[in-house]
């Protein structure tokens, strides 16, 4: 038990993340450039954890089928939740609200609740990922926890500031945010302890399913907001996060 506990406070950890980077997007006026660099830094340093973490270990554990297999998985599903929430306003749940997000902000078809959801749909895989880390007698991987980290901080700044942009006051952006940090260190809980007796190869499964998921939703949300304000630096930036997140797994401290 001491164990889930343990991946429950990293997933905690990591979760926290969303509210401080809630918290600097609706208290501070920060330019819309320097937001989308940050989301498209976060977006790097996600790619470089889920390929060299998740799933190499994916790989050394179940071999290229079922890590795949897995990988697959894990896209198609978020892909078919992402369009769900989309439908329910949440479409744009990482937009800041720049030229053309005030344009669709304009419209009403942004749901907090649905926004709240959707990072939190976001996070799952993520935090799934931090469980995951211990099974097996493993040690928590402090390269997963810091990447993690590292991408919460823009995914709720960049939307915080569009729901202030929006009219949300503090109380409803802040406490939907709020919620998403015990969803966080409850799915790190059930990473660990719901496949810490399964076979290596389905355990392989999992935690390449959850690298799938995590890619389709760098794809679908958090690059394509970056680039809308970003541009052609954006591709730069996302590098930067990426070589940012290698270092920290490859580079002796």
């Amino acid at each position: 038990m001491g164990t889930a506990v343990e991946a429950a406070f990293w997933g905690a950890v990591a979760g926290s993340a969303l509210l401080i980077g809630a918290a600097i997007g609706y208290l501070l006026d920060l330019p819309a450039r320097l937001i989308a660099a940050i989301m498209a830094f976060g977006a790097g340093v996600l790619i470089s954890a889920l390929s060299f973490d998740l799933m190499d270990e994916a790989y050394q554990r179940g071999g290229f089928g079922g890590a795949a297999i897995g990988f697959v998985l894990g896209a198609i599903v978020f892909t078919a939740a992402n369009l769900l929430l989309a439908r329910m306003g949440a479409r744009h749940r990482k937009r800041s609200g720049g030229a053309m997000g005030l344009a669709e902000e304009a419209r009403s078809d942004t749901n907090p609740a649905s926004i709240a959801i959707g990072s939190m749909l976001d996070n799952i895989p993520e935090s799934i990922a931090i469980g995951l880390s211990l099974v097996g007698g493993g040690v928590m991987s402090a390269v997963t926890v810091i990447a993690v980290f590292l991408s919460n901080i823009p995914e709720s700044l960049s939307a915080s500031v569009g729901m202030r942009r929006a009219g949300r006051s503090a109380r409803d952006v802040l406490g939907l945010w709020a919620l998403t940090v015990p969803v966080c260190a409850l799915c790190a809980f059930a990473g660990y302890t719901v496949v810490s007796g399964w076979h290596s190869a389905a355990i392989a499964g999992v935690s390449a399913f959850a690298a799938g998921a995590i890619l389709a939703m760098i794809a679908d949300t958090m690059i394509p907001e970056a680039f809308e304000v970003a541009h052609d630096f954006a591709g730069l930036v996302t590098a930067l996060g990426f070589l940012a997140a290698f270092a920290l797994s490859r580079v002796p401290l």
